[in-house]
């Protein structure tokens, strides 16, 4: 089950609603959230559930041998059990067939293998468990006493399938004591609408569009083709990661959890160091907080905690070497503005930092986008003019004029622009006793309604990773 589907908004959301505010019980609540994030979570793979509970208890588990033995070898080996079975049920179900294929390739041998599911999620609820665990034997965080509430924690289904990735110290006083009101379910409310246009309207959209360019003809594109299926796949990635973390914060708020923000506009940035500090922020503060800070940050050993951070940035983020390089790639440019160019680079005028910073970010994306690396290679080649038909060519052409109002709004929406005009058209309809919120709120669902019905192109792209 998906967020932007009609199953989800109009029989599971305010279903479980109703369920869960039909009680004052705390407990009858979290009950009714596991319950639902369970039913959720198994919609369409039920198997996968028990390996959820199977990392919630271990996490659990560790949990408390750490905090029972604070001053004895118990709370190291408790620490390192933690860390190896999540990563090796991470490692198993993930990087299985990779690795294989990897040693047949190295050492000539044909080892056969069966190529395995990819569990829902996986990658971010390991990271949001062994965060606890971390936490509790820094000191960070207390222990949960309850496996319940903890549980609750592991599968809140708001952030299980596609993150944020929500760390327990940031929520734990809320699963304890979260005390919902009308204006942040309201908050919630306008937040999942915004979050499910982003998805549904632009996302999809322009999808289906890129997919022209990078899935079509190589022989039949044209220099600024190639640029502009980039592009379009850059605004599909963003809106659609962006709008499923907006829908997750919202629907958190809804049951009475505030979770951290997960993008700050990234394409607004003038750096690839900036563009990281915006784009998919709780996994780039995981990695800052549990692998580059305790390596040595940058005291100590600076090129080294670069490369193993973006290596298992672009690793997390899939079984396959075109992820690995697209990782490494923002680790050279971030050591490169560092270390070589940076300096210069903060002179130059701002339009120019902004351009650098696109262009490096479609480069970037095209790494990302094609998992074999000679077609990805291709495909550069034709944005500089090797392989090309032409600068450009007249079906392009046909659709930078049939689609210049989506491409607009796709470049305002992914700017604060929007949230001013936003705030500008508040203040004007206050004067009429009319609240901008209700009145958004009803325009996103019916537009977005409107377009489920009869969209069969609906992906997440996240979910694979």
């Amino acid at each position: 089950m998906v967020f932007s589907s009609l199953t989800f908004i109009y029989y599971f959301l305010p279903i479980l609603i109703l369920l869960y505010y039909g009680t004052k019980s705390s407990t009858i609540r979290n009950l009714v959230l596991i319950a639902g994030s369970l039913f959720f979570y198994g919609w369409g793979e039920p198997v996968w559930i028990s390996l959820m509970v199977v990392s919630a208890i271990v996490d659990f588990t560790n949990g408390k041998i750490i905090d029972r033995n604070r001053d004895n070898v118990l709370r190291h080996v408790a620490l390192i059990a933690s860390i190896v079975i999540n990563l090796s049920f991470l490692g198993f179900f993930k990087y299985y067939g990779f690795l294989v294929d990897n040693i047949n390739y190295i050492f000539g041998l044909s080892i056969k293998y069966h190529q395995l599911s990819l569990p829902i999620g996986i990658s971010f609820y390991t990271f949001q468990t062994l965060s606890y665990t971390f936490d509790v034997y820094r000191g960070h965080a207390k222990v949960q006493n309850s496996f319940i509430k903890f549980l609750m924690f592991v599968s809140l289904f708001p952030q299980l399938v596609a993150g944020p990735i929500v760390r327990y110290v940031d929520i734990a006083e809320q699963i304890d004591h979260r005390k919902g009101n009308f204006a942040q379910f309201s908050a919630g409310v306008t937040r999942f609408c915004t979050g499910l246009a982003k998805k549904v309207i632009i996302a999809n959209t322009v999808g289906e569009l890129s997919d022209l360019f990078l899935k079509g003809d190589f022989s039949k594109i044209s220099v600024v083709g190639a640029w502009l299926g980039i592009l379009l796949y850059a605004f599909q990635i963003y809106f659609d990661f962006s709008g499923y973390s907006d829908m997750a914060i919202g629907l958190g708020k809804m049951f009475g959890f505030d979770f951290k923000e997960n993008f700050n506009y990234p394409y607004i940035s003038k750096s690839a160091a900036e563009f990281w500090r915006r784009w998919h922020i709780s996994l780039g503060s995981f990695f800052r907080d549990y692998v580059y800070i305790p390596l040595g940050g940058n005291r100590k050993h600076f090129i080294r905690n670069v490369l193993i951070v973006w290596f298992l940035t672009g690793l997390w983020h899939g079984a396959s070497w075109n992820f690995i390089i697209w990782g490494m790639y923002y680790g050279l440019l971030i050591f490169l503005e560092r270390k070589l160019y940076g300096h210069i680079l903060e002179k130059l005028p701002s339009w120019i930092r902004h351009l650098y910073l696109i262009v490096i970010m479609l480069v970037g994306w095209v790494f990302f986008y094609y998992v074999d690396l000679g077609t990805g290679l291709k495909y550069l080649g034709m944005m500089v003019g090797i392989g090309a038909t032409s600068f450009i060519d007249p079906i392009t052409w046909i659709h930078i004029k049939s689609n210049i109002v989506l491409i607009f709004f796709a470049m305002l929406f992914s700017t604060p622009v929007f949230t001013r005009i936003k705030q500008l058209f508040s203040s004007r309809l206050s004067r009429f006793n009319l609240d901008l919120q209700v009145v958004w709120n009803l325009i996103m669902i019916f537009l977005s309604t409107t377009m489920l019905v009869g969209q069969s192109y609906n992906p997440f792209l996240y979910f694979r990773f």
